[in-house]
């Protein structure tokens, strides 16, 4: 019985300690949020005009930054058009990943189930200092209150969220 319970206390420490690297490094690759970013206007490229505040106003937001060419982003978008199927406010923000028509191509056609916004040159993702792709912002009420980069289950972003609405 000793082992099972010392066998659990170590499952539990490893997990912790998981834990505390994971949020370690979110917390060190954390974007920097552009002074007034939340009255920024975005274009999308189905045509119409958005801010982060207007987004955030009434419901939690995803902002959801990827590329065409990382790799581990193939996986986060189908989760990110998912949610977006499913009621959760997301906007994305493809960055250097061609002009409009090749961002519809590799959406396969679902960019209308979320705004996206072109960032051909990586401007907006330089303005917020986004180094790693993908990242994933929380916004609600105009603030970013969470982040996180690289690779993030459906689980792992629903979990967030619900911790952002519970907590925040």
């Amino acid at each position: 019985m000793t082992n099972i319970r010392q066998g659990f206390r170590t499952i539990l420490l490893l997990l912790a300690m998981i834990a505390l690297v994971l949020w370690l490094m979110d917390w060190l690759r954390a974007p920097k949020a552009p002074q007034g970013f939340e009255q920024q206007v975005f274009h999308t490229i189905d045509g119409r005009d958005l801010t982060i505040a207007d987004l955030s106003a009434r419901k939690t937001l995803l902002i959801y930054f990827w590329s065409r060419d990382c790799g581990v982003c193939h996986y986060t978008t189908s989760n990110m058009i998912s949610m977006s199927d499913s009621g959760y406010n997301v906007l994305a923000i493809a960055q250097r990943s061609g002009n409009d028509i090749q961002i519809v191509r590799q959406l396969q056609g679902k960019h209308l189930t979320m705004p996206v916004v072109n960032d051909p040159a990586g401007a907006i993702a330089a303005q917020w200092q986004i180094d790693v792709m993908p990242t994933l912002l929380i916004v609600k009420k105009g603030k970013v209150v969470q982040s996180t980069t690289g690779w993030t289950s459906a689980t792992g972003i629903k979990l967030r969220h619900w911790w952002v609405n519970k907590w925040y």
